[in-house]
């Protein structure tokens, strides 16, 4: 199977899977919708040729599914903090902006260290250059996580080599 072929199954299955956890039934009809409309939408994605290696990075796949749950439990510890912050209001807001760092050789990674920044309550992406993200941190110790660089780091090894 070609590299292409095997990217458009994937393109497919992640579609598919994603189809059935935001319907949640069962119908067949609805299935059916559902794989006419994986079908379109693969079909549509090669014959624009953007099903290709930056777009679908299939070997990036294993690393960036060992890094979602180290991502699941910043998000959750971030927004525990947040939530602390509104419901107690004696704990600082330190609104700030930081340019954090950005080690990552390809789009694709800035990209997913941007997302993961921006899904991380209580920061926002705001700008992504070449080398350097500029974020909004509701707090300074936010902005200090992150100028800490472990996000960045695990982002970094999540990229081909």
């Amino acid at each position: 199977m070609t590299p292409s072929n095997m990217r458009s199954v994937l393109l497919g299955t992640l579609l598919s899977a994603l189809w059935i956890m935001l319907s949640g039934h069962w119908d067949v009809r609805l299935l059916l919708l559902g794989v006419l409309s994986v079908g379109v939408t693969v079909w549509m994605a090669r014959r624009m040729d953007i099903d290709d290696a930056e777009g679908l990075p299939m070997q990036q796949l294993p690393r960036l599914i060992a890094y979602l749950p180290w991502l699941a439990r910043a998000v959750v510890a971030s927004n525990i903090d947040v939530a602390r912050r509104v419901l107690t209001p004696s704990l600082p807001i330190e609104p700030t902006t930081v340019r954090v760092h950005a080690d990552q050789t390809t789009v694709v990674g800035r990209v997913v260290y941007a997302n993961s920044i921006t899904l991380t309550p209580g920061t926002i992406t705001l700008e992504v250059e070449d080398d350097a993200i500029e974020v909004h941190a509701l707090t300074g110790e936010g902005a200090h996580d992150l100028c800490t660089n472990e996000m960045g780091r695990r982002v970094t090894a999540c990229e081909s080599r």
